[in-house]
């Protein structure tokens, strides 16, 4: 009876110091795509199948211009007009920050709908919009939002595009 517990023992001993051997998922086709599920499991596809892929989009991402520029596109010094014939710049920076030289006011800008929409520390409002093979900037005193009838509307030219 002593034996045979000690082999059990000694057996149970040997089980356990085997390493759990799990099945490797096989090695992928460099012109395959493997999609894993969260419950586990594995779907294999040919690339040569695949059309394209999409994702479900955000509601504002969904109502961007999906032709429109991208946001790197905006990054730059513009040289705008000021609605009375003169003209002015402003730098647009990767990290949010929006420079003017008309009253040398700082602000923030966001793209946003396939546009550059920037708010100024005095309260006024810009927006850079690309109107068919061209841009143009968009200008509103304070109070008003990018959505009301601008205040003047002229060309908008980037003459040091990304970044500055």
């Amino acid at each position: 009876m002593r034996k045979s517990i000690g082999a059990v023992c000694l057996a149970v001993l040997f089980l356990l110091a085997i390493p759990a051997h799990s099945t490797p998922a096989p090695a992928a086709d460099k012109s395959t795509i493997t999609i894993v599920f969260k419950d586990g499991h594995r779907q294999t596809y040919n690339l040569s199948d695949i059309e394209r892929i999409e994702f479900p989009l955000s509601e504002q991402a969904a109502a961007a211009n999906p032709n429109g520029p991208s946001r790197k596109r905006f990054l730059g010094k513009w040289e705008v007009g000021d609605g009375a014939g003169n003209t002015f710049y402003i730098s647009l920076f990767d990290d949010g920050e929006a420079k003017r030289t008309l009253g040398n006011v700082r602000g923030h800008w966001e793209y946003v709908d396939g546009e550059a929409r920037i708010t100024w520390d005095d309260g006024a409002q810009d927006a850079i919009r690309h109107v068919g093979n061209r841009f143009q900037k968009y200008a509103y005193h304070m109070g008003k939002s990018f959505t009301d009838e601008p205040d003047n509307v002229t060309a908008a030219r980037n003459t040091m595009p990304n970044p500055l």
